[in-house]
């Protein structure tokens, strides 16, 4: 049956975790909607999965490296600026962006449409890294740069401080 248990029939088999739409755990941070799909829990912590929905002219975090975790992009929906040092590229619906440990890198939604990315973390470190963002944000609280950059060192990640910012009209380089 569709609907049963998410074990397989067999206990020495390992389960098998399904997320339909609409489930999984939902964290706003800000104008980003995002939906946990895997939080390690059923990968020994071997990866993490969320789903990003970006609202039109969506800042994103300040460009950052993480110490000890991959970040891989998948962009399902629209268009999502991923600033890479001082490169930019603007990912369109069935783009991947690969980050490796110790890339600096930052994403925004600089359109007027919303845009969706897929997100993998392996290993999954970074995911209690969004519930934490969203537990500082409690009662309204606006995710100010401080917030967000002493929440990422929690989780080996510090910010890129030797890139600046790109304006948010910069072209992206080819």
């Amino acid at each position: 049956m569709a609907d049963e248990p998410k074990t397989s029939s067999t206990t020495s088999d390992p389960a098998v975790s399904v997320v339909r739409p609409g489930e999984g755990e939902r964290i706003t941070l800000g104008t980003t909607r995002g939906r946990i799909l895997e939080d390690g829990g059923n990968t020994g912590h071997r990866l993490g999965v969320a789903e990003s929905v970006l609202a039109p002219h969506t800042p994103g975090p300040p460009q950052h490296r993480h110490a000890r975790h991959d970040e891989g992009f998948y962009v399902l929906s629209g268009t999502v600026r991923f600033t890479v040092g001082d490169q930019i590229h603007d990912a369109t619906g069935g783009t991947f962006v690969m980050v490796p440990p110790g890339a600096p890198h930052t994403f925004a939604n600089v359109t007027d449409h919303p845009a969706v990315l897929l997100t993998v973390f392996t290993p999954d470190l970074y995911v209690q890294y969004f519930r934490d963002l969203r537990d500082a944000m409690a009662d309204g609280r606006e995710p100010t740069p401080q917030i967000t950059v002493a929440t990422m060192r929690r989780y080996a990640t510090e910010p890129a401080t030797d890139f600046p910012a790109p304006a948010a009209g910069s072209p992206p380089l080819r």
